[in-house]
């Protein structure tokens, strides 16, 4: 009997541990391993809305926001800072009331006009600019301040009001640049609180954005929305903000000065499927009043014609392709809608973002689509059929991705 070679012995027994090995790691890496990652193909939105903008006068500078919170969807005419003249008030207002806010159905703390105040009321008085009177000792309440300022657009209500709030001018003028700062109007800049300065400026879509504001400021609407023609002592004043409101506009600041040109600040209202639409619009720099007549019939006109409900998002619209590795197709849909009403002067950005996925059943979510832009949203995407589990024969056929997958889920 010949003795075996080791050699001969010792190769074997390698052959077959790793046959083993391998035997042992192809069977869990096939029939019970993770599956590899389907591939994701991004496709465009098929529902993207046709492009439409606000009519807006090629005079001056003009734009149109339709929320506080939200930068202005449409400007045209000159883009730079311009003198924002009674305009200024309304920074002056919300600044205001932003350190001394009145409770609702209150008029606020009482004034005691002093040696300033009347100051303040002689020297714009001798300047020729607009004022309402006053005289020392008497009591105006806070409400009433604003009323004087906004409604007759008093330049002496306003320096009274900056002063009474916060001291001084200087103290003033620091408080409004960190208001401005915060609510993100950044392109605008005060000098005073009255806006006879044309060094108070500020785009059109600030105006525009500015005018949102004060419509969302409960004090302001309320003074807007209920004008009143006598103050305190009895003083008669005119709603200078009134502006052909048969066009269902409310004006917020209407104003003139020499380096402003015509200025002015509103609300308007359209009916979009018997349901009210409100947007804010500013026209900065008008040459003359017959130049903003014309303007704004056209800008109304317009909103009642081109205004609607504009879907940016339609539920189950396809936003990736998802292709697994045997084979098996789906789609990332939207789970939801997103409609709006307006104009959809600016196409919306969208943004997919796609989770990891192998076999998984339909309606499971698998990412995200963003909106950004003029308007902001989130839809969550699912599938929209079920990526089944490929099976053994899949799995014992296809070693390579199989065993990869393995190994890469073990950290290799």
């Amino acid at each position: 009997m010949r003795a075996r070679n080791p050699l001969r012995r010792g190769v074997g027994i390698a052959v077959g541990t790793i046959v083993i090995l391998v035997v042992g790691l192809y069977g869990p890496a096939t029939l019970v391993g993770p599956l590899p990652e389907a591939r994701a193909k991004v496709t465009a939105p098929s529902t993207a809305p046709k492009a439409s903008a606000p009519v807006l006068p090629k005079d001056g500078a003009s734009a149109i926001a339709v929320a506080p919170n939200k930068p202005a969807i449409a400007a045209a005419g000159v883009k730079d800072a311009v003198p924002l003249a009674g305009v200024t008030k309304l920074v002056t207002a919300l600044v205001v009331l932003n350190a001394k806010p009145i409770a609702a159905k209150h008029d606020g703390a009482l004034i005691r006009m002093t040696a300033a105040d009347v100051g303040f009321y002689s020297a714009h008085r001798a300047a020729g600019d607009v004022t309402v009177p006053v005289v020392l000792g008497e009591t105006w309440s806070e409400k009433q301040m604003l009323q004087a300022m906004i409604l007759a657009s008093s330049n002496n209500h306003a320096d009274s009001l900056a002063r009474w709030a916060f001291g001084n001018e200087d103290a003033y003028l620091d408080a409004a640049k960190a208001w401005l700062s915060k609510n993100g109007l950044k392109t605008t800049a005060v000098a005073d609180a009255s806006g006879i300065s044309e060094n108070s400026v500020g785009t059109a879509a600030d105006a525009a954005h500015l005018a949102a504001l004060a419509m969302h400021d409960p004090t302001i609407a309320d003074i807007i929305a209920h004008p009143v023609d006598t103050l305190a002592g009895g003083r008669v004043i005119e709603n200078s903000t009134a502006f052909h409101p048969e066009l269902g506009v409310t004006g917020i600041s209407r104003s003139y000065t020499d380096a402003a040109g015509v200025c002015f600040l509103f609300a308007a209202t359209v009916k979009v499927d018997d349901k009210p639409f409100t947007f804010t619009g500013a026209f900065l720099r008008i040459p003359d009043w017959d130049t903003l007549q014309s303007a704004l019939t056209a800008l109304i006109t317009d909103a009642r014609a081109s205004v609607h409900q504009i879907t940016l998002v339609k539920k189950g619209a396809s936003f990736a392709t998802i292709t697994s590795a045997w084979g098996d197709t789906a789609h990332a849909v939207a789970d939801g809608a997103v409609t709006i009403t307006g104009w959809s002067s600016a196409k919306p950005r969208y943004a997919v973002r796609l989770k990891p996925v192998t076999a998984a059943s339909k309606g499971h979510t698998v990412g995200e689509v963003e909106l950004s832009g003029a308007t902001a949203a989130t839809v969550s995407l699912t599938l929209d059929r079920t990526l089944s589990d490929p099976g053994v024969g899949w799995r014992v056929s296809h070693p390579i991705p199989v065993i990869s997958t393995f190994v890469k889920s073990l950290g290799g």
